[in-house]
């Protein structure tokens, strides 16, 4: 029989991978729940709020420096009721503390360490504390020893404290929504994108020329809206070398594929070397948009090995996608990836050793720690061919096959752990981006997998009321969807209608969308809560409004809202959506950066939620399928109806007069009205050209 832990907590008993990796601490956890609360107020106790999640690295510092801690943990034990929160699991709650440090004029983070009355007011917080004094932060031991003593003799002035920062709280959360509405503009898309153009950085590209640098894969689409609509070489320029920079450098894992969380330095070369599912799902669907723009094979080969990276090491047997790995392995950040000259020559022999080694900047000397090198392409295999003066497709092959087996011998190291954890709007956001991708590279296999993901989420994730949960683990749903779920399957399962034409998933789609509105539409002040109405254990009303690392569920359903009007011809979706971004037009003029995903949705709306619809069979709508799916038209949705397939009971309106014919026709629809139909490959292009960038795809 095994030995038990010396210490096993409540958090045992939880799901989540990152409550377990605190499970045997000496801290008397807690998770988020009525019983921890209910304990705070009969003890009269404050509240020590601890918020991170599976894959951040400062989180497992922390927990090995003062959670680990037998002193420490007596300290928390003795004066609080200790409380772990994943913050994948309650986005809503982790959104409504950051507010705290940032009130406290500290940027945000995590893990997030926030102390709080038994009423859930807090009355101090902050991010990562080292175990004593550094870098100006305190001690975490000196710390507690501190909150303690003034709970204890001070009382009245936290409490004063805690009531500022409720209020301060209210104001944060609901932030910019007190702007007069105004009416959004063509121009104003141009505007913003150029607005972003100004922080990228010219040598190395992203936003702002010294690290950290993240992807920010939202804010780079909307260059490209900017570029569409301007032809600024500026917009486009910046966006591609962006692309180009972060596919050869560090942040892509350049042997089993898929995108780090964020680089520490300018160049993209030195990560945080956690994955997380929603970097990788915007950023496939970034790539393919760049492809239709401006194809090269750097594009192609980035979205190939995302996609394989995540069919590989985070797809669930039942089709869903897993939410996160770990940045690190046996204890040390990047451990699993990062390599020496003589590994390099043990895997590969001396010969392929010097090329690889040629090809990934791996030195003696290394660029990360303890000597080891972090892999970027730091020669490409047109520069290793001159070299040589060998064939570029030779090299190329020799370049495969070393990657091949160095990705071998990598897989034989100590992985790092992985959050198996199904979040529904994550798997939103990788169902949106596969489904694109399987139309722009004619990837049918892709769209089988978003296919596979979309009906996990709508039968294991959907309860029999139609509402989403938030997350399935260990076999079962939990938590309640909030609104960036239904705002991202919502979108993921329009991109997949256009994929697959399944009737099914547009029918989901406007369900949800109707769903949404009807728990997170706050009519008074024209905005979406982040949580359902009447959530009881949020301090203040908590509002969906920036767009961050990932969408806001109030940008992604309004994304939805637009191409969902267009589909079916409804006009509630886009009244809805009208609403929203007339509300947000003077926030989103004033603060592009933080509304890209948003911006990209206005652009839809800009556009009059076009719509083109293909009928016919055979050869000729294949063709016309090609035109579309090649093209760089990011604000259309798109129908496609052959004879003997379904039409969806939502769209039989709009596609009653678009009869099916023996070759093929296509129908532009704008503003809900309809130009004469074309009937040819060619003549499509030429229909398309005021929605194309100014002289096509190039």
């Amino acid at each position: 029989m095994s030995t038990p832990p010396a210490h096993a907590n409540r958090l045992a008993k939880e799901p989540s991978a990152y409550l377990k990796q605190h499970a045997t601490n000496p801290v008397d956890w807690y998770p988020w729940g009525e019983e921890a609360l209910a304990r705070a107020r009969e003890e009269d106790k404050p509240i020590l709020l601890s918020i991170g999640y599976s894959a951040c690295h400062w989180c497992h510092v922390m927990a090995h420096e003062s959670f680990e801690d037998e002193a420490t943990a007596a300290v928390m034990n003795r004066h609080f009721v200790n409380v772990k929160l994943d913050r994948e699991e309650r986005p809503d709650l982790d959104q409504l503390y950051q507010g705290v440090v940032q009130l406290m004029g500290r940027g945000g983070g995590w893990p997030l360490t926030v102390f709080l009355t038994p009423d859930l007011r807090p009355f101090f917080g902050g991010t990562y504390f080292p175990p004593a004094p550094r870098h100006g932060l305190p001690g975490f031991s000196s710390l507690l020893a501190n909150v303690a003593q003034a709970w204890a003799e001070e009382r009245q002035e936290l409490v004063q404290q805690a009531n500022a920062f409720q209020d301060g709280l209210a104001k944060f959360a609901s932030w910019g929504l007190d702007a007069t509405p105004g009416v959004l503009k063509p121009e104003e898309v141009v505007d913003a994108a150029r607005s972003l153009a100004r922080e990228v950085d010219p040598v190395h590209g992203g936003f702002g020329q010294r690290g950290p640098k993240f992807p920010n894969p939202m804010n780079v689409a909307l260059l490209l809206r900017g570029y569409r609509r301007s032809g600024d070489p500026r917009l486009r320029a910046g966006a591609l070398l962006t692309l180009e920079k972060m596919a050869k450098g560090g942040l892509f894992d350049h042997l089993g594929g898929g995108f780090h969380r964020y680089s520490v330095d300018e160049r993209w070369l030195v990560p945080h070397f956690e994955k997380m599912l929603y970097d990788n799902a915007q950023l496939l669907h970034l790539y393919a948009e760049a492809f239709q723009l401006a194809p090269r094979p750097l594009w192609r080969t980035t979205v190939e090995e995302t996609v394989a990276y995540v069919a590989r090491e985070m797809t669930h047997e039942g089709g869903a996608f897993y939410a996160a790995q770990d940045a690190d392995s046996e204890g040390e950040e990047g451990k699993y990836f990062v390599w020496r000259p003589e590994e390099l020559a043990a895997a590969l022999g001396a010969d392929e050793a010097r090329l690889l080694a040629a090809h990934f900047g791996v030195s003696e000397g290394g660029n990360f720690e303890h000597g080891t090198s972090v892999l970027e392409v730091a020669k490409d295999a047109d520069a290793l061919a001159k070299d040589l003066g060998l064939p570029v497709d030779a090299v190329l092959a020799r370049l495969a096959a070393g990657k091949a087996k160095l990705l071998g011998v990598r897989s034989a190291r100590v992985p790092p752990g992985r959050d198996d954890k199904v979040l529904a709007g994550w798997n939103g956001l990788m169902i949106r981006g596969l489904a694109f991708a399987s139309r722009v590279f004619g990837r049918r296999d892709w769209a089988e997998r978003a296919t596979r993901a979309a009906d996990f989420v709508l039968t294991k994730l959907r309860a029999g009321n139609g509402r989403l949960f938030r997350s399935w683990q260990a076999g079962a749903p939990r938590l309640d969807g909030v609104l960036e779920d239904y705002g991202d399957v919502c979108a993921g399962l329009v991109a997949l209608y256009q994929a697959t034409f399944a009737p099914r998933f547009l029918e989901a789609a406007e369900h949800l969308a109707d769903t949404a509105s009807e728990l997170f539409w706050d009519e008074a002040r024209r905005a979406y809560l982040a949580a359902p109405k009447g959530t009881g254990d949020l301090l203040v009303p908590t509002y969906a409004l920036h767009d961050n690392a990932f969408p806001s569920g109030a940008s992604s359903l309004t994304e939805a809202q637009v191409a969902l009007a267009a589909l079916t011809g409804r006009t509630r979706h886009l009244e809805r959506a009208a609403a929203y971004l007339g509300k947000l037009h003077q926030p989103l003029v004033d603060s592009p950066m933080a509304y890209g995903h948003l911006w990209l949705a206005a652009d839809a709306y800009l556009d009059g939620a076009p719509e083109l619809t293909l009928v016919g069979q055979g050869q000729a709508l294949d063709a016309m399928q090609r035109v579309v799916d090649s093209a760089y038209l990011p604000t259309v949705a798109l129908h496609r109806q052959e004879a003997g397939t379904p039409v969806p009971p939502v769209a039989a309106e709009v596609l009653a007069e678009r009869k099916v014919r023996a070759d093929a026709a296509a129908y532009l629809c704008r503003n809900f009205a309809c130009q004469p139909p074309v009937d040819s490959a060619d003549a499509l292009r030429a229909l398309l050209v005021p929605l194309l960038p100014p002289g096509g795809t190039t």
